[in-house]
């Protein structure tokens, strides 16, 4: 329950954080108050962060976080909770509350030539840190080079 609680307040509080925005802008938050499900609860999600760098995926109630210290990942429970702008997933990784918050949007992870269909914002205990998903429905695109 604690973890849903925070995967929650965080969804919460991206809902409020949208850039140059105002109430009426976020997505769902109109008279739709149905959950999201722009990501089916069976599609494999896959998500990319740098400074410091992180990376995984999460399909079902199994997520794989996975860093340059331990690049094989590590795997662990979480439970999805569909709101009404987004996705997020909780659970506990080493003792240590983890969730992660998938919302729509254009995103960039500013190494790559790379544009991304998601934004995803990862919550490590206190640490906050912010990155870029897709999935093979929602693939990321592949910008030309010059």
């Amino acid at each position: 329950m604690r973890h849903a609680a925070l995967a929650y307040t965080l969804l919460l509080a991206l809902a409020g954080c949208q850039p140059g925005g105002t109430k009426a802008d976020i997505p769902g938050d109109s008279h739709d108050h149905r959950p999201y499900a722009g990501i089916g609860e069976n599609e494999r999600l896959h998500f990319t962060g740098t400074e410091p760098f992180w990376s995984g995926e999460v399909m079902g109630g199994t997520l794989t976080y996975t860093t340059p210290d331990k690049p094989e990942g590590q795997t662990i429970a979480v439970s999805r909770f569909a709101g009404r702008g987004g996705l997020s997933y909780s659970g506990a990784l080493e003792g240590t509350p983890l969730a992660i918050a998938i919302t729509p949007g254009a995103c960039s992870d500013g190494m790559s030539d790379r544009s991304y269909p998601f934004v995803a914002t990862l919550q490590l205990g206190a640490e906050v840190r912010n990155g870029c998903a897709w999935s093979d429905a929602h693939p990321f695109r592949q910008t030309a080079a010059p």
